[in-house]
């Protein structure tokens, strides 16, 4: 009890109290100085981490001159809305662009609050040259069906000698469906699988990239894609045998789609990344190092050096969440009942039961380096199983460079 007392003074003693984005000021000048910004979210489905993120996002491009946005989202459905906010394009409106979202979870981006940040991306590229618009672009590595689709029509759209070996390699994959765990299984258990066609068509590629025409966003998007499908193939391989690897495999592919982004920018340039909590807080700091597992925070801090990367975590003690009761089943808005006892969430909240923010740079303070639990809340959830499996222990300070707290939240708004 004394800890728990203890560490509710400090939260007091550190934390700031905020109402809007302007009185995130002293947080945002520390996240403009750095090259990449890690935005997260303990849930998929919380309005008020979307709109926020928003806010920060647009006031880093605003103030900061940030160039791109990436986000835990399949590359080809999010290739359509930087497409939208880049060029002309048939779509009429935001919520045309986001009809490219068709696989589940759609809620993630097919949304009201980012409908509204991609109008806004949209006004403020109209009146920039090409090269300095902003980009929003996807680094997931889901999208293996739909990544080697957009490879076959890419490459008979410039009739590339490589369009039969890109065939051929779609062909192998089509028996399945477009059932991503099917080919796991297959090529796993059966081995059944597609690596011969796919290997030969990335080293053709490859062979011929002199062929390919010069324009930079549609070797990106091609580069993308290609990585997308063979990472995706290596992913789904391994996801039905080693839960844990297969996660490392997605997180390492996610910072490798994230360099070629940034390399696409130029060496100046400077990012947001917005994914769940899991991925930008640096897994050393949690019991996910204990299973040999990494994510982006982590390998980012590693390679890009801390002080390059200012990850800033997300948490809230009540509320409502757009989630479902088991993956694809379709999405309902879910109570999400007051944080556990102890938690990170609980002793925010017993602190002042207000918004509020925490710098740990700024702070001395050691029992923010202590072991506590921290809710995270995936794609499908069951609030009556929470305490079983939805809280990360957690070392916060070590995890994240800042923490946003909010008291009161409710679910985003899926588009209809």
């Amino acid at each position: 009890m004394v800890q728990t007392l203890d560490l509710t003074k400090a939260i007091k003693e550190s934390a700031t109290r905020f109402n809007s984005v302007s009185d995130l000021k002293p947080l945002l000048e520390k996240a403009g100085e750095a090259k990449y910004v890690l935005l997260g979210e303990s849930t998929h489905g919380t309005s008020e981490f979307y709109t926020l993120r928003a806010e920060i996002s647009k006031w880093l491009i605003e103030h900061k001159g940030f160039d791109y946005i990436c986000v835990e989202g399949d590359w080809p459905s999010c290739h359509e809305v930087n497409r939208y906010i880049k060029y002309p394009t048939s779509y009429q409106n935001p919520y045309d662009a986001l009809k490219a979202f068709k696989r589940w979870p759609k809620w993630m981006w097919a949304n009201e609050e980012v409908a509204s940040l991609v109008s806004w991306l949209k006004q403020f590229n109209d009146s920039k040259e090409n090269k300095s618009k902003i980009g929003f672009h996807g680094i997931d590595v889901y999208s293996l069906f739909e990544s080697m689709s957009e490879i076959v029509a890419y490459l008979e759209s410039i009739n590339s000698p490589d369009v039969n070996k890109a065939k051929r390699a779609f062909e192998c994959f089509e028996p399945f469906h477009h059932e991503a765990q099917m080919y796991g299984v297959s090529a796993s258990f059966y081995g059944k699988d597609c690596l011969e066609e796919l290997v030969d068509l990335l080293h053709s590629l490859h062979v011929n990239r002199d062929f390919y025409p010069q324009d930079l966003e549609a070797t990106l998007n091609m580069e993308l894609n290609s990585l997308v499908v063979q990472n995706a193939e290596d992913y789904y391989r391994v996801m039905v045998t080693d839960g844990n690897e297969s996660w490392n495999i997605r997180d390492r592919h996610m910072v490798e789609a994230l360099q070629k982004v940034s390399s696409f920018y130029g060496p100046e340039s400077k990012g947001i990344i917005w994914e769940h909590n899991t991925h930008i807080g640096d897994a050393r700091a949690t019991d996910m190092a204990d299973e040999g597992m990494v994510n982006v925070g982590q390998l980012m801090r590693e390679q890009f050096g801390r002080d390059q990367v200012y990850a800033v975590g997300f948490g809230f003690y009540e509320g409502s969440v757009i989630a479902a009761d088991t993956w694809g089943d379709p999405y309902q808005e879910i109570p999400v009942p007051k944080a556990q006892m102890g938690s990170w969430e609980q002793q925010l909240h017993e602190s002042g039961a207000f918004n509020k923010f925490l710098l740990f740079d700024q702070t001395n303070h050691s029992l923010f380096n202590q072991t506590v639990g921290h809710r995270a809340i995936g794609v499908t959830y069951n609030p009556q199983y929470e305490h079983m499996g939805n809280y990360v222990p957690s070392r916060l300070s070590e995890r994240y460079d800042a923490f946003i707290h909010f008291e009161q939240t409710k679910a985003l708004q899926p588009l209809n």
